[in-house]
């Protein structure tokens, strides 16, 4: 089995989105994930020019529109499940808007639902009541994702980035009190670190839920620049015959863009190879 391989694009940012296109496409990738506050500050601010000229990019070197990640960055105060209800208002709009934004730049997108300090407990406000602000706005935004072929994933995170929807239990928890198919959740090596089930085991209890996979080394630098063992994680994708994203999202880029893209897949490929030998 060969996975569908994908690349976040902010590691690119301040060059040509075409360009950014055709050097991962040159890497050998299929897929592209977008961080919006490289197209625009505000999703309203990305014109319907530029959403084409996006597509075009895309579809003229042969490359698959994956998704959005990290949805909250802007210039706009913006927080999800502050004590502030109509800060939380405009923050839920501004996730709807990027539902749109998604829906535009390709089919089947995901928007991939991190943003630690734009969720986590603030003013006073406990975790649980942070958590029921969350949990509130997605079940609001789940439907109209859903509506348009979108699908927001809520990612888990470590206790080190944010105090609410911690674990993949958790993420899991809110998905099916929701019951949308307009939400599911994802899997991040990085953001996993906290976990206390081997990784494969976890992918393996919570597959269903699951739609989209982020590869990176346990302390964020791109795959194969540290020692983790990503067999144990992609064998357990072959086993439940995954046909989403494996998508490389790496936090240092000193070693240059394409350097990232190209050593990763590298490594991955080497280590499917492995798997299957």
């Amino acid at each position: 089995m060969t996975f569908r391989h994908a690349m976040c694009n902010e590691a690119f940012e301040g060059r040509p989105f075409a360009e950014t296109c055709r050097a991962l496409r040159a890497a050998g990738y299929s897929g592209i994930e977008i961080a919006p506050f490289t197209l625009a500050a505000d999703p309203l601010e990305v014109t319907a020019a530029q959403r084409r000229e996006c597509r075009q990019a895309m579809a003229s070197e042969g490359l698959a529109f994956v998704g959005l990640h990290w949805l909250m960055v802007s210039s706009k105060p913006l927080h999800l499940t502050a004590p502030d209800a109509a800060l939380r208002e405009r923050s839920w709009q501004y996730i709807r808007n990027l539902v749109d934004l998604c829906a535009e730049l390709g089919p089947h997108g995901v928007m991939v639902l991190g943003s630690p300090k734009q969720r986590a407990a603030t003013g006073g406000m406990t975790v649980p009541e942070a958590t029921r602000h969350l949990t509130e706005g997605l079940a609001k935004v789940a439907p109209v994702a859903a509506a348009c072929g979108v699908t927001v994933l809520l990612e888990a995170l470590p206790a080190n980035q944010c105090d609410v929807v911690q674990t993949l239990a958790e993420a899991v928890a809110i998905v099916r009190q929701i019951a949308s198919p307009g939400l599911r959740t994802m899997f991040d090596v990085h953001n996993a670190i906290d976990e206390t089930e081997p990784h494969d085991a976890l992918v393996e209890r919570y597959f269903e839920f699951i739609r989209h996979v982020h590869v990176n080394e346990l302390d964020g630098r791109h795959c194969g620049a540290g020692d983790y063992d990503f067999r144990p994680l992609l064998a357990a994708l072959q086993r439940l015959d995954y046909a989403g994203w494996v998508s490389l999202e790496a936090f240092d880029f000193s070693p240059g863009a394409e350097r990232l893209a190209n050593e990763s897949l590298r490594h991955l490929e080497k280590q499917v190879a492995r798997i299957s030998s």
